[in-house]
């Protein structure tokens, strides 16, 4: 069997040790390479027991431990302010940026229920004129827009088709009875409404009642003015008796389509345009160190079960020593999934929503505190 290459228990880091070299012009990564190699080779038994792995081993192992520490880091920010970075610029890293929660992306979403709510959006709305024909009481508005040199179809928002107010219609027998103030009312333009005597000797609800009988005999008595509108294809009612107008306001579907995906060059367009970089080692502080010193641990004990598991046993002097792989390779992966658990658990607890709650039980329960400090009573 070939010799096995075991730790000396010492190392020298030199940049290009790593795989990578994400961090190896890193002054704080150099110095912790070889310490960190040094605290997994006396973690995994060295000198008591040979350590089947060389410096270069644990030196892999620490770069991809603050490689996975960034990861988690970077993608809990992620989560955290995705909307808000949605359409930002990717141009600089946003590493080490303060990212401050905006409302812009819901404006802009809310934008488009405005559209459909007719309250404002995003979409142009124009106004088309249709020439009615005599007794022709059915009219294709796609074929309108065709003709009219609009490419894709229409959406059809609004018809004004509409019967005259009742209360233009009114009319009242008494009106006009020579005390002059049907035309006095008529100089201040509001003959057109109603009569004047109503406005002086009669009360409001005496109007609505009058406007009321005359709308219920126009739905009873009369076919009143009405549409119906399905898939563009417009039915009026009554059939038209003289050639006119109508109007109606529609939106170009290619321009709501159109919309829909817009140019996103140098922008966040999902979460793989999020500009994060890999992490400055040197800016991480002594919690996520030692979290990312016990993850490379992790790692190495990993590697090394993967070693164990290929050589089976050693010869030993008079008889052949078992290696312990599987418990290795068990443990490992345990304390990989505890650590990325516990990582995952405290980033948590720090987002933005968590700290908000924490603030508000914190302040629930200083009030409820304070209301149990006695009132001072004062003598004047």
């Amino acid at each position: 069997m070939a010799n096995i290459v075991t730790w000396n228990g010492s190392s020298t880091f030199t940049t290009g040790s790593t795989p990578f070299g994400f961090y190896d012009t890193d002054t704080a990564f150099q110095t912790d390479a070889d310490k960190v190699a040094s605290f997994c080779g006396t973690r995994l038994g060295y000198p008591l027991m040979d350590v089947e792995l060389q410096s270069g081993s644990f030196y892999a192992c620490f770069e991809e431990a603050v490689t996975t520490y960034g990861n988690e880091v970077f993608q809990y920010k992620i989560r955290e302010n995705y909307l808000s970075m949605e359409g930002s610029t990717t141009g600089s890293s946003a590493n080490n940026k303060i990212i401050d929660p905006t409302l812009d992306r819901v404006i802009n979403i809310s934008k488009n229920y405005g559209t459909e709510a007719e309250v404002g959006g995003t979409v142009t709305r124009y106004t088309g004129s249709l020439a009615l024909t005599a007794s022709v009481q059915e009219y294709d508005l796609d074929q309108w827009a065709t003709n009219e040199g609009i490419s894709g179809s229409i959406e059809v928002r609004r018809v004004f088709y509409n019967a005259p107010p009742a209360i233009l219609r009114y009319f009242d027998p008494y009106a006009g009875t020579g005390t002059g103030i049907q035309s006095l009312m008529d100089a201040f333009d509001f003959g057109s409404f109603s009569p004047g005597v109503n406005f002086l000797l009669m009360p409001a609800s005496f109007d609505i009642l009058k406007v009321q009988a005359i709308e219920f005999n126009d739905v009873i008595r009369r076919s009143t003015y009405s549409f119906e509108l399905v898939n563009n294809k417009l039915k009026i009612f009554p059939v038209p008796k003289k050639a006119a107008n109508l109007y109606f306001e529609n939106y170009k579907s290619n321009d709501k389509r159109d919309g829909v995906y817009k140019d996103g060059g140098g922008l966040v367009k999902s979460v793989a345009d999020v500009p994060y970089e890999n992490p400055s080692y040197s800016l991480i502080n002594s919690v996520g160190r030692q979290w990312i010193f016990r993850y490379t641990l992790a790692l190495a004990k990993e590697l090394l079960a993967y070693v164990r598991g290929k050589y089976q046993s050693v010869p030993v002097p008079g008889s052949e020593a078992t290696l312990n792989q599987a418990d290795l390779l068990t443990d490992a992966r345990a304390e990989k999934e505890a650590l990325i658990t516990n990582l995952r658990e405290m980033l948590d607890q720090t987002s933005r929503q968590a700290q908000l709650e924490r603030k508000a039980n914190e302040g629930d329960n200083l009030n409820k505190t304070l209301g149990q400090v006695p009132m001072t009573i004062y003598i004047g």
